[in-house]
């Protein structure tokens, strides 16, 4: 929606491109180009059977940037968006022109609490279960996918999506192959920590990220604790603005849309963001 500079919007689990509905309408009223794309193996995507590790996820996204003619764009990712959003600016910086980072650290600082903050391992104990085959995508998908549901419920604050939102999700997931594809990063990051891959991919991510970055989160996220995300800037050589929304849990975008879309439409017309 809307011309101008490009805003490419990237969602989480276990969303897809709609999760954006709120933030599209506002940024194009902004003087932005506002797409949101599906993540591989989700929505309309290909449901490819390789490359759901964070780089190929990462090419996708800056491919993306490529095919719609534009130069640049500013990144806007939530939750697994993030974590890729994060790692394309580090790839791909001359694609990125801004990020901004909502519910999710950087990788490394993803990797540090995964591995030793017991709370943190806690909170993302649907990480560890995904590990298993098979049995998380039957999960997933029984009773009308039922489980993807009560997931948005909890990982919410006090103002989950409502339920018509919450069915749409479902019914996006219960598409043949979503909840594998859907699955299939989060075994990466976990199986590829002690692999050659995996420490290459979080020894590239050392290189800091040089564009404006604008880190959300909300205080009550059950998900990724505030503690896990806070301190994200210390891999940032570029103006970097943290903002924590008090009473909110996993998705801000959907708990709040007016607060979550006037933060980041403010900090994207922002020429001199302050550090």
């Amino acid at each position: 929606m809307g011309d101008g500079p490009l805003v490419l919007l990237l969602h989480g689990f276990p969303q897809f491109w709609w999760a954006w509905r709120h933030q599209l309408p506002r940024l194009a009223e902004a003087g932005f180009r506002a797409v949101a794309m599906d993540l591989r193996g989700v929505g309309g995507s290909d449901r490819t059977p390789r490359g759901y590790d964070p780089a190929n996820l990462a090419l996708d996204v800056t491919g993306v940037i490529r095919s719609l003619g534009e130069p640049d764009a500013a990144l806007v990712g939530h939750d697994l968006g993030g974590y890729l959003a994060w790692t394309a600016a580090v790839m791909r910086p001359k694609l990125v022109r801004r990020l901004a980072v909502s519910s999710m650290p950087h990788p490394r600082r993803w990797r540090s609490a995964m591995l030793t903050d017991v709370k943190q391992s806690r909170a993302s104990s649907h990480i560890w279960s995904f590990q298993r085959p098979w049995l998380p995508e039957r999960q997933l998908v029984a009773d009308d996918a039922a489980l993807v549901g009560r997931l948005v419920r909890d990982w919410s604050g006090p103002r989950p999506p409502d339920d018509e939102a919450i069915e749409t999700y479902q019914q996006a997931m219960s598409i043949p192959s979503t909840a594998h594809c859907s699955i299939e990063p989060y075994r990466w990051l976990v199986r590829s920590l002690a692999r050659p891959d995996g420490v290459q991919f979080y020894r590239r991510m050392k290189r800091p990220v040089r564009v404006p970055t604008l880190h959300l989160h909300g205080s009550l996220d059950p998900v990724t604790r505030v503690r896990s995300a806070a301190g994200s800037g210390e891999y940032v050589e570029a103006p970097y603005r943290w903002r924590l929304f008090d009473g909110l849990g996993h998705f801000p975008p959907e708990e709040d849309p007016m607060a979550f879309s006037t933060e980041l439409v403010n900090w994207l017309q922002d020429p001199e963001p302050d550090r």
